[in-house]
């Protein structure tokens, strides 16, 4: 923090570019982990299985949009490719592919379907595709592999008329492995320039590090250049990297898995993970996986509505709300009437940089006041739930910041829903 200070001396506060505020202001994405494991009740598979067992029965994109929808996602995420290598478009690198499956005959494309279904519903899309390949013979030739890999990048980026939202570089089972990143980010920045690029080459965005859709706190959103891999050409010493926080609906397992049908997460589980992710200042992506029908099972669906319903509900009618400017900001009803209240969510204008290091939100009650909440990030959004009281005002005081704080929303709730999170955050020490 003492480095970021002296550097801040002599060079402006770093802010997000536009792409990433407007990705941060989507706060949840929908992950669909969808392909050959699909078949077989597997994770992992090491690029052996039959792409004859590839069939989807009943595959239908538009109702995965519908149920990303429901959650309240502002984006979808595919996998084109896992590290089995099994491509879920007819790619000319590769036979092992949909191209092989018995899936309408060989003839079908599930990226086309997704992306169609995403663009007629409005729906942002992304693609995930594994850097590591466990079926192509060539991935032990770092010279032929690059090549290889950098041809499917470019037809995933080629092939359709979708912008995509975000591609997502998996680094799971690279590790040691050094990829033609100049190549394929130039790729990227070519035929995808808006595309938010996740945890590896030239990256936008960052893992939270963890697949339980928790963002540490505090949450800085301004890192070292030094303290990330991938490419830094041209990258100032602080800059911009969110964090992405990733979870499946169903727990511990990305495909769907005949053996866990009702594993699956509790509205409060959800939102606890919300609150944590998105109320931390980083992005939730949430996996809901299609079945090997090729639709997402009810009762995913289902989890995925009450989820949802309960987001909106509660955080569409602030008791009360304001903005301001400076190192303290009051809150009050009209008529400066007292107001019941058990969460508060506090917003920075991340446009100007992420500038509050310290804060404490204080209650008054027959003209005293106590201090009810303390951190110290806030970035995009910062929420905190506290035990139900009442009071005649809110004031935020914030005692240490890099520039005057410019608080975009400062907004107190009232639903017995906020005291079931709280409760099972509690419990759960998460």
């Amino acid at each position: 923090m003492q480095a970021y200070r002296e550097w801040l001396e002599s060079n402006p506060l770093p802010v997000p570019s536009e792409r990433l505020t407007r990705w941060l202001d989507l706060e949840i994405g929908m992950f669909a982990h969808f392909s050959i494991n699909t078949f077989h009740d597997l994770e992992w598979s090491d690029g052996t299985l039959d792409p004859a067992t590839f069939d989807p029965t009943e595959l239908d994109c538009k109702q995965w949009v519908k149920v990303a929808q429901e959650l309240g996602a502002g984006y979808i995420v595919m996998t084109a490719k896992h590290h089995d290598g099994f491509c879920l478009w007819p790619t000319e690198t590769t036979e092992y592919s949909i191209k092989s499956s018995p899936w309408k005959g060989g003839n079908g494309d599930v990226v086309k379907e997704f992306l169609d279904a995403c663009k007629e519903a409005s729906m942002l899309a992304g693609l995930y595709l594994s850097p590591w390949d466990r079926h192509e013979p060539c991935y032990a030739d770092k010279e032929a592999y690059d090549d290889f890999y950098a041809r499917q990048l470019t037809e995933l980026c080629t092939w359709y008329d979708t912008k995509f939202v975000e591609l997502w570089f998996d680094g799971a089972g690279s590790t040691g492995r050094e990829y033609d990143w100049q190549s394929i980010m130039s790729i990227v920045r070519e035929r995808q320039p808006q595309a938010i690029v996740f945890n590896m080459g030239d990256l936008d965005i960052r893992w939270a590090g963890n697949e339980d859709g928790h963002a540490p706190y505090p949450l800085w959103n301004v890192i070292n250049r030094n303290e990330y891999g991938g490419l830094r050409e041209g990258k100032p010493e602080y800059f911009w990297l969110p964090a992405e926080a990733d979870k499946p609906i169903r727990y511990h397992t990305w495909f769907y898995n005949t053996n866990n049908e009702m594993m699956v997460s509790s509205v409060e589980e959800l939102a606890a993970s919300y609150i944590q992710s998105v109320g931390r200042g980083a992005n939730l992506i949430l996996n809901i996986a299609p079945d090997r029908r090729g639709l997402i099972p009810d009762v995913d669906a289902i989890a995925a509505n009450e989820f949802g319903n309960a987001m909106r509900k509660i955080f569409s009618m602030p008791v009360a709300c304001t903005s301001g400017q400076g190192n303290i900001i009051d809150l009050t009803l009209p008529g400066e009437e007292p107001f019941t209240f058990n969460c508060i969510v506090t917003q920075e204008d991340i446009t100007q940089g992420q500038r509050v290091i310290e804060y404490m939100i204080e209650s008054e009650i027959d003209e005293e006041w106590s201090t009810v909440v303390t951190g110290s990030s806030i970035g995009r959004k910062k929420i905190d739930l506290v035990t139900p009281m009442t009071t005649s005002s809110l004031r935020l005081r914030i005692s240490k910041y890099f520039a005057e704080p410019i608080i975009m929303n400062f907004a107190a709730y009232s639903a017995p829903e906020f005291n079931e999170y709280r409760s099972y955050i509690f419990d759960n020490n998460s």
